[in-house]
C-alpha cells in the first residue's frame, strides 16, 4: 500500500450513505486510511444523483455533492440482499480495523453484518454505527434527516431572528457534527486498542451530536431554568457583537470587551457611549443590546461597509464581511491557507474541492484517489483483502485474518 498519510496502513470498511458516515469515512481517508466504501450495486449511494452533476465532453455526469464526500476511498458494489455479497462483506470487514456504518438500526444485524456477528470474527474491530437518535431507546427506530434532528435536539430553537419562524442552519451541522464526533471517537478507541488488544462498539447519534456542540446553550438551560432564545447574529453575552447594515450591506463588528466597545464608540464618534450607564459593562451592554443597537444602527447606515470595516480593522476591533461562499474563495487569507485543491472527476471533468483544512506537521494533505466510480475497485479490493477470484464469482474468502 502506497505511505500516504498518518493513517497509513489503517483499513475501513464505510456502510456508508449520503452525508454522516460518508463525511466521517472522508476524514480517514484524508489522513491516509485505506476506507473501502460498500454500496448497493442497483444505484449505489443516494448521493450520487444529487446536483451539481458535472458533465464531460461526452454528456458523461457525475455529481460534485458525492464527490466532495468520497475522494480518497475506493468503491465495493455488493448485492448485500445476498448470501453471496453478504459473504464478500463479511470476508472484507473480517480483515478491517474499522466498521463504519450509517443505516437504520436493526440493518446491519438483518444483513448479517452486525457487531456481535463481526466481533466474533475480528475481535480487535472497532465498529462505528452513526444514526439519528442511537442504537437504544424509544426513538431508536425512527428515521431521521439533518433537518429532524436539527428541530429534535433544540439547534432550530435558538436560530434565526426573535421574531423569525423556526429555521435550520445553513449547513447540515447534524450530519457532519455526527461524522466528526464519529472520527473522533474512532480514533481514540483504536488508541485503546493498541494498550488492550480489544475492538470497540460506538454509538454515535446525530442528535447526541448535536446537544454535544450546544454546551452553551444547555449550560444556560441548567443554570438559569429557562431555555436560551433566538438572537438572531448577536450573542446573550457580549454586545455590540452582530450584524449591522451599512448603507450598502451587512457586516459584523464583534466588541467583545470594555476595550474594544471603547474604540467602536471612537470611531462611530460617539464617545459618550462609553460612559453610558446602561452600557458601562460587559454585562450590562449585554442585557440592552437592544437599546445599543438602536444607538448604533443610524450610524452604520451614513457610510458603507468596506469603510467601517477598515475603520475597525485599523483599532483591532473584530469584524468581518457577510461572505458568500464565492467571495470567501477570493479572500486572500482563504487562497494562503491552500484549502481549494484540483479535483479530477471519476468522468475526466476537472473541478475543484475544499481539501482537509487543518494543517499538520509532517503531513501533507494529497487526494491521492479521485472519487470512485460506483464498483470500480469490486476486484481489486476483493482480491487484495481477501483473496476473493472477483465479487460475481462464488469462491469466498479462505482463511481469516483479523485486523492488523
Amino acid at each position: 500500500m502506497v505511505d500516504r498519510g498518518l493513517l497509513d496502513g489503517l483499513r475501513v470498511v464505510e456502510f456508508g450513505q449520503i452525508a454522516a458516515g460518508p463525511f466521517a469515512g472522508s476524514l480517514l481517508a484524508d489522513l491516509g486510511a485505506d476506507v473501502v466504501k460498500i454500496e448497493r450495486a442497483d444505484g449505489g449511494d443516494g448521493m450520487r444523483a444529487w446536483p451539481p452533476l458535472t458533465e464531460n465532453d461526452a454528456g458523461d455526469a457525475f455529481s460534485e455533492n458525492f464527490a466532495s464526500l468520497n475522494r480518497n476511498k475506493r468503491s465495493v458494489a455488493l448485492d448485500l440482499k445476498s448470501e453471496a455479497g453478504q459473504a464478500h462483506a463479511r470476508s472484507l470487514c473480517e480483515r478491517a480495523d474499522v466498521v463504519l456504518e450509517n443505516y437504520r438500526p436493526g440493518v446491519m444485524e438483518r444483513l448479517g453484518l452486525g457487531h456481535e456477528t463481526l466481533a466474533e470474527l475480528n475481535p480487535r474491530l472497532v465498529f462505528c454505527s452513526i444514526s439519528g437518535y442511537g442504537q437504544r431507546g424509544p426513538s431508536a427506530g425512527k428515521g431521521a434527516f439533518d433537518v429532524t434532528v436539527q428541530a429534535m435536539s433544540g439547534i432550530m430553537s435558538v436560530t434565526g431572528e426573535p421574531d423569525s419562524g423556526p429555521v435550520k442552519c445553513g449547513v447540515p451541522v447534524g450530519d457532519f457534527c455526527a461524522g466528526l464526533y464519529a472520527g473522533y471517537t474512532i480514533l481514540a478507541a483504536l488508541r485503546r486498542r493498541e494498550q488492550s488488544g480489544e475492538g470497540a462498539f460506538i454509538d454515535c447519534s446525530m442528535v447526541g451530536s448535536l446537544l454535544g456542540i450546544s454546551a452553551l446553550q444547555t449550560s444556560e438551560f441548567f443554570g438559569t431554568g429557562q431555555p436560551a432564545q433566538r438572537l438572531g447574529s448577536a450573542h446573550p453575552r457580549n454586545a455590540p457583537y452582530q450584524a449591522f447594515r451599512a448603507r450598502d450591506t451587512h457586516f459584523v463588528v464583534a466588541a467583545g470587551n470594555d476595550k474594544l466597545w471603547r474604540s467602536v464608540c471612537q470611531i462611530v464618534e460617539r464617545p459618550a457611549l462609553a460612559e453610558d450607564a446602561r452600557f458601562e459593562t460587559q454585562a450590562l451592554r449585554a442585557a440592552n443590546q437592544e437599546t445599543l443597537a438602536a444607538e448604533l444602527q443610524p450610524v452604520f447606515e451614513t457610510r458603507n461597509a468596506a469603510h467601517w470595516l477598515s475603520e475597525l480593522e485599523a483599532e483591532g476591533v473584530p469584524c468581518s464581511p457577510i461572505n458568500s461562499f464565492r467571495e470567501v474563495f477570493d479572500d486572500a487569507h482563504v487562497q494562503s491557507m491552500g484549502i481549494v485543491r484540483d479535483l479530477t472527476l471519476p468522468n475526466g471533468a476537472r473541478t475543484h474541492t475544499t481539501g482537509f483544512p487543518i494543517a499538520i506537521s509532517g503531513f501533507d494533505f494529497d487526494i491521492a484517489r479521485q472519487p470512485p466510480k460506483l464498483g470500480e475497485h469490486n476486484d481489486e479490493v476483493l482480491a487484495e483483502w481477501s483473496g476473493a477470484s472477483s465479487v460475481n464469482g462464488e469462491r469466498q474468502a479462505s482463511g481469516t485474518g483479523g485486523a492488523g
